[in-house]
């Protein structure tokens, strides 16, 4: 190959470089004004919202949420995705309780001098929502911003947004996805008659090391079994994991037989 070939081909790489990482900026950006927006719109119409299902400690969320004037389907949609309403959950990052408040850092700084404050429901539930509102406060409330930040650290996230780390970005779709649940019309019935969130049963499908391959999975999941209800969870050991949802043993039957069927379950 000549020199000028050679230069030529090296400068269309770096041009072709270079439009990739403006198309992939621009893309990450409308990413992240489309969540801001989702997350703007939930926060202008949640305060009358009810959950879907009575949730463990309840509550202690709906103390909290009158307390600190927060929605109380979010506080609930963030436990859902921290913990799993486990009040002795503990990640790998030493974050403990229902809001894996993390220890020492961010539970002193809230008031909490005694790790073990850490594992009272409502304790935890307080700190946790106490912290949500001064990210809200510091982001010009802009609850996307607020929970990259809540799952990143302040530090690490721009007041004014800019290009916000791919894991927090994920981490606001993951809790949206975890309200979606919370707030999910089609199971919700009036305070008197909700179901226990305990009723409902789960089966472990898979699990993976990297958020981005299990909301692929889900996402091609739900493109093909339209009728069933896929979940997914971050595990305290940095994994996470795929879960098939059902209510009572009729959607049980059909949706294993369905997986079956398909050969996603063998047993």
């Amino acid at each position: 190959m000549t020199r000028i070939n050679r230069n030529r081909t090296l400068l269309l790489c770096l041009l072709a470089g270079m439009i990739f990482s403006q198309f992939a900026s621009s893309a990450a950006d409308n990413r992240t004004t489309t969540l801001s927006e989702t997350w703007k719109n939930y926060l202008s119409s949640a305060d009358n919202t009810e959950p879907s299902k009575h949730f463990p400690y309840l509550h202690c969320f709906r103390r909290a949420a009158a307390t600190h004037d927060l929605p109380l389907t979010l506080l609930l949609a963030v436990s859902r995705g921290e913990s799993d309403f486990d009040p002795a959950a503990r990640s790998h990052a030493n974050a403990h309780g229902l809001m894996q408040i993390q220890w020492p850092g961010t539970a002193k700084h809230l008031g909490i001098n005694r790790i073990a404050d850490l594992y009272n429901p409502c304790r935890n539930v307080d700190a946790g929502t106490r912290y949500i509102k001064e990210l809200l406060a510091r982001y010009n409330n802009d609850l996307h911003l607020a929970l990259a930040a809540y799952n990143y650290g302040p530090g690490r996230i721009s007041k004014t947004g800019g290009d916000i780390p791919d894991g927090a970005e994920w981490y606001s779709r993951y809790i949206y996805r975890h309200l979606t649940y919370v707030t999910d019309i089609n199971h919700r019935g009036s305070t008197e008659s909700q179901q226990p969130y305990s009723v409902e049963k789960r089966r472990a499908l898979i699990e993976f090391n990297r958020p981005y391959r299990v909301e692929a999975y889900v996402s091609s999941l739900q493109k093909r079994f339209p009728d069933l209800r896929f979940d997914w969870f971050k595990l305290p050991e940095q994994r996470f994991r795929v879960v098939v949802l059902y209510a009572d043993e009729s959607e049980q039957a059909k949706t294993l037989s369905q997986l079956r069927h398909s050969g996603i379950i063998t047993d």
